[in-house]
């Protein structure tokens, strides 16, 4: 018989862990990080789909290679798949998801409605997200909404978990259990202010962020002696965001059309001459990690490999940044084995009374 996991419910995967002093979540991510391990997040690609298993599928790749997935939200301003919808499946089969909650599409009811439905769920982990203008998207002549921003987000969801209470004052039966992250990005002007901007949100609630792709150590390593200059690492787990690029034309679209991403043009000239442009960016990223990995302050990675997520177990392994460790992986149970059995029964044998027939005999 296989041993139990280390941070998993005797009771059943999808069973929050009993609570720890000093935990505001029942979270493996928390632990993780409190803990003193590194800890390794990653994103999974929404899907234009209804189907659970196109978010399954995405997911098993991570398995045994993350503490916890991105549940993304309708980045871009483009529709996929919802946050709250992919975090229900995933808590489902025991995954630990990340939450995503952009204010772009939602007012404040509508928000603090998902935070305890999700909470409700099993979602341990809320990143607040102001998120990006509907002209970005595919769909620009929706209405934005942006009743809140990623500040007075993060400020909301903390007065709910930490005074049980909603914005308008009346009193929450169960406050949700949450572990509050925001994002960051060190990379984009004016860049004496963001590491005072990341202090207004850990004031505002934040406990963990994941910062913007980093193709620039230098300046992420000016960004970080700031950081702890202010004193904000001592509050705050900070995960530096890495990932691979694809080729050279894919830096250069990316720099001249995402914003708020920054690609020095030493990255492009080491991706122009690499023979295997693909295999270099993957190199690049994994000697990135190894870098980043031994800035004082640096709790973590978020691994962002969109359209090349067979390469995240591949990065994870090869920068040696779990020394060791295994992160939680669902493992095929005997129980799903009886399910898929009687599935497979009751969809493809033959069935030898049709329904007319059974109410005849039954009469």
């Amino acid at each position: 018989m296989t041993a139990l996991q280390r941070d998993e419910n005797p009771a059943g995967i999808h069973l929050p862990l009993d609570p720890l002093p000093g935990h505001t979540s029942r979270g493996r991510l928390e632990r993780v990080l409190r803990r003193g391990e590194f800890a390794v997040t990653t994103e999974l690609n929404p899907p234009d789909s209804a189907d659970p298993e196109d978010v399954y599928n995405r997911a098993k790749i991570f398995d045994g290679w993350v503490d916890a997935i991105n549940a993304v939200d309708a980045s871009g301003a483009n529709c996929h798949m919802s946050s709250v919808g992919i975090c229900a499946l995933l808590t489902r089969m025991g995954y630990a998801p990340i939450m995503q909650i952009a204010c772009r599409d939602k007012n404040r009811i509508a928000i603090q409605g998902d935070v305890l439905g999700g909470a409700a769920m099993g979602v341990a982990n809320m990143l607040c997200l102001t998120g990006d203008g509907v002209q970005a998207g595919d769909q620009p002549g929706a209405k934005p909404v942006f009743d809140l921003d990623s500040m007075s987000l993060l400020e909301t969801i903390r007065i709910m978990r930490d005074n049980g209470k909603f914005l308008s004052g009346r009193k929450l039966t169960t406050p949700p259990q949450v572990f509050l992250g925001c994002a960051v990005n060190p990379f984009a002007p004016p860049y004496d202010f963001r590491p005072i901007h990341l202090g207004k949100k850990i004031a505002a609630g934040a406990q963990f962020a994941q910062t913007q792709y980093c193709f620039d150590v230098p300046m992420f390593k000016a960004f970080m002696q700031k950081a702890r200059d202010l004193g904000h690492t001592e509050k705050l787990f900070l995960l530096c965001g890495v990932g691979p690029l694809a080729s050279a034309k894919t830096a250069k679209w990316i720099r001249s059309n995402v914003p708020g991403i920054h690609i020095p043009d030493s990255v492009i000239k080491r991706l122009e001459g690499a023979q295997d442009q693909k295999k270099e960016g993957k190199q690049l990223c994994i000697d990135i990690i190894n870098e980043v990995k031994e800035i004082p302050g640096v709790a973590g990675i978020h691994v962002m490999a969109y359209r090349q997520e067979e390469y995240v177990a591949e990065i994870v392994d090869e920068s040696g940044v779990l020394k060791g460790r295994q992160p939680w992986k669902r493992e095929i149970r005997r129980d799903d084995q009886i399910v898929a059995q009687r599935l497979d029964h009751i969809l493809h044998d033959e069935i030898t009374e049709t329904q007319v027939d059974m109410v005849k005999t039954a009469h």
